[in-house]
């Protein structure tokens, strides 16, 4: 397991990295791609692109605490006039950094705009051995396949996209490996997993803490059950796993009225199909509603060679590995 850090105190952050190599992570990535402005105030997030020389002595003494991975996560740059990736790539590289994660937008983009594939490929091209693994607007396979091919970038890193279907890193895998689109899950697939989800949740979290924070998951499920007014309504006012249990089992009484004798949703029902060329988020913008996710749950499908060593540590062939989204 990977675990984020955001800071800009080198004491600070080179300690927290020591703990949580004590208690067992595998990884620590430091998060400056952020563009939130409580933390860049701080130092944190995408201020730590604007002072190069300061955010890496901070990181070289986190890197030379521990024997695990350090990896960073960075946008392109503060703003098109200030696109510091590539330099601040470098600059981490010669500290001893394990690997680059770039998303392809500046700070002053925020979530706004499309990916500017070209810049991670500046990154890319930045850097001498360690891998640089590409991020946003990854939502279908194909996009995912689109990032390979035009930024050479090792891995793809997915946030956002996950939420609009938890499947895609098994689908992206498929894809990538055999050019091939598998099928949606069907709607007691998607019921399942999104049950499990909050089991999971309840786990760790505790019952009302983890179905609080559900309130914000289901309805991402949601999106592809065709309609689900009723369930959006009540879902985010559950308190317990119990409520939502009900919640469901009316909901799935009350969608019978929308379906076939084969139990499948009328043709006019059914939610927009995902165009199999898909690319980015921009092109679904007139099937779907841009809704913050929660911020949980986000991983990184890696395309790696076996045994790649990015700088200290070692990252498997093909994985996934947890990484905010930023």
């Amino acid at each position: 397991m990977a675990v984020q850090l955001f800071g800009s105190v080198p004491e600070e952050m080179r300690d927290a990295t020591a703990f949580l190599e004590s208690v067992g992570v595998s990884s620590v990535d430091i998060n400056m791609g952020c563009p939130v402005k409580k933390v860049c105030k701080v130092g944190g997030g995408s201020a730590m692109m604007t002072e190069l020389d300061k955010t890496a002595t901070l990181v070289r003494g986190m890197v030379n605490a521990v024997k695990i991975p350090v990896t960073a996560k960075m946008r392109l740059g503060w703003d098109e006039e200030n696109l510091t990736a590539p330099d601040l790539a470098r600059a981490l590289e010669d500290v001893g950094v394990a690997a680059i994660f770039v998303h392809g937008r500046t700070r002053e983009q925020g979530f706004g705009g499309t990916v500017n594939l070209a810049g991670i490929r500046s990154v890319v091209q930045a850097v001498k051995t360690i891998p640089v693994i590409g991020n946003g607007d990854i939502i279908t396979p194909q996009a995912a396949k689109k990032m390979f091919d035009e930024t050479g970038c090792a891995g793809v890193s997915i946030g956002r996209g996950a939420f609009y279907n938890p499947w895609i890193f098994q689908h992206t895998n498929h894809f990538l490996a055999t050019g091939e689109p598998l099928p949606e899950p069907p709607f007691a697939e998607r019921v399942r997993v999104m049950c499990r989800h909050l089991d999971l949740m309840v786990k760790v979290f505790g019952e009302e803490l983890g179905c609080r924070m559900f309130r914000k998951v289901a309805p991402w499920y949601a999106k592809r059950f065709g309609p689900a007014n009723e369930f959006n309504k009540r879902v985010v006012q559950v308190s317990t796993r119990a409520e939502f249990l009900t919640v469901l089992e009316d909901y799935q009484r009350w969608r019978q009225q929308f379906l076939d004798e084969r139990g499948e949703l009328l043709p006019r029902f059914q939610p927009p199909e995902r165009s199999a060329t898909a690319s980015s988020r921009a092109e679904w913008s007139g099937a779907w509603r841009w809704v913050p996710p929660p911020r949980l749950l986000a991983g990184s499908a890696l395309r790696l060679p076996h045994g790649h060593s990015g700088g200290r540590g070692r990252f498997p062939g093909r994985s996934l590995l947890p990484v905010a989204p930023t």
